[in-house]
């Protein structure tokens, strides 16, 4: 993936590298796994459990995009914007913004379908 200029470009192409519904899920029970570790950390100054902050986050958004959407994660060219864009997924996500922020970055319920048939 060749590096984007900016956030603004980078939010529709992370999306539409989350274009399948199991994809977006798995992103989702890691990162809210990930902030409940981080809240029982700082809760119960138990330090050691911050290692389960990335570890949680990364394992469930790794495999989903090795077993389920079957492409790169862009952890790996853009970190800090794909951490951002986790977060603000899930976001969206709770508040129902999602589906039009999906439609702005051309993830229609057809392209859904399309991603999760052509594995």
């Amino acid at each position: 993936m060749a590096r984007l200029a900016n956030y603004t470009e980078f939010w529709p192409h992370y999306l539409r590298e989350h274009a399948r519904p199991a994809t977006r899920t798995y992103h989702y029970i890691g990162s809210v796994i990930a902030i409940g570790a981080l809240i029982f950390a700082l809760a119960t100054q138990t330090w050691w459990a911050l290692i389960l902050v990335p570890v949680s986050g990364y394992f469930f958004a790794w495999m989903s995009h090795a077993f389920v959407e079957r492409n790169k994660p862009a952890t790996f060219t853009h970190p800090l914007w794909s951490l951002i864009s986790d977060y603000r997924m899930l976001w969206c996500a709770i508040t129902g913004k999602l589906p039009g922020e999906l439609r702005k970055a051309g993830v229609t319920p057809s392209a859904e379908a399309e991603a999760t048939h052509s594995s």
